[in-house]
C-alpha cells in the first residue's frame, strides 16, 4: 500500500502544492487559546453512528451547517502547544533535509526514488537522532465487525514527557492526512472544507480526535445529501481505528530491517486503496528554495 510506480508518481506531482505553509496548513499561524473561537456547536451533536432527524434540505440550515463545521475545524487547528509547533517545525526541516540528500528504498523489493514507507522511516529517524524526540513508526491493526472491515495504517508518533504534570503526551505526524479524508464525488462544500485541512498533520491525538470526528460528521452529510452510500472505510470507527486504536511502536530502523528481512517467498497481499500518495509530492514542495513559515 505504500509502493507506487512512475506514472502515479507524476500524477501526484501535478496537482502539488508550492508552499510549506499550505503543507502544514494554518497550524502555524498562532497560539490561540480555545477561548477564541466560539463554542456554541457541540462536537457531540450529529455522531456519525447515532440515529439521526430526516435530512432538511432547506438551504439556509445547510449553508448554517457547513459554516459551524469550517468553524469547528479552524477552532480545532488552532488551538496548538509549543511542543507541538516545535515538533511541527522539525518534520519541516526532515522533509527538507530527505529532499536535499535524496531518499534510498531499503524495501525488498525497492521503488526508484523511495517510497512512502521508507519515507517515513527516514522522517521518524531524523526527528529521533537528530532533534531528539522519542520518535517511532506506529502500526495500527484491527479486526473487522458488524460496522467496519480489518485494516491497518502506518503512521509517525512521538511521545513527549517534557511536561511532568500533565504526563506524556502523544503527538501523531501523518504525511498524509489531508487525503485520507477526500471524497471525489464529495459536494463543493465538503471538499472546501477538506481543503482546509493540513497536507501533514503533526499534533495530539485529543486534536485528532476532534478532526475525525468533524470530518466524518460532515462526510456522512455530504454522502447523505447526495444519496450515496458511506463506504464502511470512511466510518467514524475506521477512521478513529487508524490512529487511536492499538498499536505496535518500533523504531524506524527495525521497521525497514522487517521490510528488508522479507522471506524469499513472500508474496504481498492485494489491498484496496483509498488514495493515490506519494512522497515525491510533499517533497516537491520544498523545491522552490527555503520554506517559509508564517507566525502571527
Amino acid at each position: 500500500m505504500d509502493r507506487q510506480n512512475s506514472d502515479d508518481i507524476m500524477r501526484f506531482l501535478d496537482g502539488m502544492a508550492s508552499s510549506d505553509d499550505v503543507l502544514f496548513g494554518f497550524l502555524d499561524e498562532g497560539n490561540q487559546s480555545p477561548e477564541d473561537f466560539s463554542d456554541s456547536v457541540n462536537l457531540n451533536a450529529g455522531g456519525d453512528d447515532g440515529d439521526e432527524d430526516d435530512n432538511n434540505n432547506n438551504s439556509e440550515e445547510n449553508k448554517a451547517f457547513w459554516q459551524e463545521q469550517e468553524q469547528l475545524l479552524q477552532g480545532t487547528l488552532y488551538r496548538t502547544s509549543s511542543i507541538e509547533t516545535k515538533i511541527r517545525q522539525a518534520t519541516k526541516e526532515a522533509l527538507k533535509q530527505v529532499k536535499s540528500k535524496g531518499l534510498n528504498c531499503v524495501c525488498r523489493r525497492p521503488v526508484d526514488g523511495g517510497c512512502r514507507s521508507c519515507l517515513r522511516g527516514e522522517i521518524s529517524r531524523h526527528l529521533r537522532d537528530v532533534a531528539g524526540y522519542d520518535s517511532v513508526i506506529s502500526k495500527s491493526k484491527w479486526r473487522s465487525c458488524q460496522d467496519i472491515p480489518a485494516g491497518e495504517h502506518e503512521f509517525i508518533e512521538i511521545v513527549d514527557r517534557s511536561g511532568s504534570k500533565k504526563g506524556e503526551m502523544r503527538v501523531v505526524i501523518e504525511l498524509s492526512f489531508r487525503a485520507e479524508f477526500e471524497i471525489a464525488k464529495g459536494s463543493e462544500e465538503y471538499k472546501r472544507l477538506v481543503s482546509r485541512l493540513p497536507e501533514v498533520y503533526v499534533g495530539k491525538t485529543e486534536r485528532l480526535r476532534s478532526l475525525i470526528k468533524i470530518l466524518c460528521i460532515a462526510g456522512k452529510k455530504c454522502l447523505r445529501d447526495k444519496k450515496m452510500h458511506m463506504a464502511p472505510w470512511r466510518k467514524h470507527k475506521y477512521m478513529q481505528a487508524k490512529w487511536l486504536g492499538t498499536c505496535d511502536r518500533s523504531s524506524s530502523l527495525e521497521a525497514a530491517v522487517s521490510e528488508a528481512m522479507e522471506p524469499e517467498n513472500w508474496v504481498p497481499v492485494a489491498k484496496p486503496r483509498v488514495s493515490m500518495l506519494n512522497y515525491d509530492g510533499l517533497l516537491g514542495s520544498f523545491s522552490a528554495g527555503p520554506a517559509t513559515v508564517t507566525v502571527v
